[in-house]
């Protein structure tokens, strides 16, 4: 398989096949991120932190984000319900939103321009999520926009998913 990035349907979407996946009977390799191919894709970003959640079957992790952190996203372990939905009150896409199934067997990836909330709920037993932001993470200087904000009308296929407080 050859590196891919595909816009996606929100305006600075991309959705991301890795550059390099070989596979044999030892298991797999996979090269998650490679700055200069990125860089040709489109994707410049100067990446400061990368961060990963653990979490289990029916839970809802989202909506957040923040006007100045994109995001390069993946599902590492497992099978996520992924979610990116424009938040940023003066543009024309406000309140759109695309869902991607991403996993550890597909390896899709998801890039999020700034302004973007990203939430994901997991559908296997267990998952773990990756993501590459390019700012350090500030909890207080993110938004959350709740997961079943009547506005956006994002479609999970859960009707009573584990959230956090923030998150409820």
């Amino acid at each position: 398989m050859t590196f891919s990035c595909k816009d996606g349907v929100l305006e600075g979407v991309k959705i991301i096949t890795p550059p390099t996946i070989f596979e044999d009977f030892r298991g797999d390799y996979v090269e998650i991120y490679n700055r200069d191919i990125y860089h040709e894709a489109g994707i410049s970003t100067d990446f400061k932190q990368d961060d990963y959640a653990t979490s289990t079957k029916n839970v809802l992790r989202g909506m957040h984000g923040d006007d100045k952190t994109e995001k390069l996203v993946k599902c590492i372990y497992g099978t996520l319900h992924f979610v990116v939905l424009q938040a940023d009150e003066s543009h024309p896409q406000f309140m759109q939103w695309e869902a991607h199934e991403l996993s550890s067997t597909n390896r899709k990836q998801i890039y999020a321009p700034a302004g973007y909330a990203i939430g994901y709920l997991v559908l296997s037993d267990a998952a773990v999520f990756h993501y590459k932001q390019s700012t350090y993470y500030h909890e207080t200087k993110q938004f959350t926009i709740k997961w079943n904000d009547p506005r956006a009308k994002i479609e999970w296929p859960i009707e009573n998913p584990v959230l956090s407080e923030r998150d409820s």
